[in-house]
């Protein structure tokens, strides 16, 4: 497993500093938790494929801006996410109303019910990625690891240098804290249209 481990510190402090190498590798070794990020996050394979290179290219121009090397992971997830509905906004304000035979519009087609669908995912997504973006650090790398990247407990707790205990104890409050948010947070709503209460 060891093609999915992130960057070392070293490696991205030495990045962070400007040499040409490093920010090589840096990149190399990410790209196989961007990638798996993107399609974990993106409507479609292509979006994916386009997010990763993206948040790569962002990676090899603004390492500097990383403001701990033990970060990497979650400022990765973040440019992931946003390009993902960057990509998603974009197709949708792109995406004509769909047409009869006769030209005229078919307002209540099965695509029609599909795109809101898939509109209210992405809105649930990005609910989602905000709740483990405000998580603090030691849960959200916990999460990340478990939940995101499917790492075993166990390889999660030697990676982070934890007892078993200690990670799932971790895990747990990051899961609860989530868990709140999306209990607090109202449903998404295509448009951010409410119902009216009664």
């Amino acid at each position: 497993m060891a093609e999915s481990a992130w960057p070392g510190e070293q490696l991205i402090a030495a990045a962070q500093r400007g040499d040409v190498d490093s920010i090589a590798a840096l990149v190399s070794g990410s790209h196989p938790n961007v990638q798996r990020f993107a399609r974990s996050l993106c409507a479609s394979p292509e979006d994916a494929e386009d997010a990763a290179q993206e948040a790569l290219i962002i990676l090899y121009r603004k390492i500097g801006m990383l403001r701990a090397s033990g970060a990497l992971a979650s400022w990765m997830f973040r440019i992931v996410r946003n390009e993902c509905l960057r990509r998603a906004r974009t197709r949708l304000r792109n995406d004509s109303a769909p047409l009869r035979d006769d030209g005229a519009p078919l307002w209540q087609d099965a695509s029609v019910a599909s795109a809101e669908e898939s509109v209210l995912r992405r809105l649930e997504a990005d609910r989602v990625a905000a709740a483990v973006a405000a998580l603090p650090a030691d849960q959200r790398r916990v999460l990340i690891m478990r939940d995101v990247q499917g790492y075993s407990g166990r390889m999660v707790a030697d990676a982070l240098g934890l007892s078993t205990a200690a990670m799932k104890s971790r895990l747990h409050r990051a899961r609860s804290a989530v868990q709140r948010a999306l209990l607090a947070a109202p449903e998404p709503t295509p448009g951010g249209n409410r119902c009216p209460q009664r």
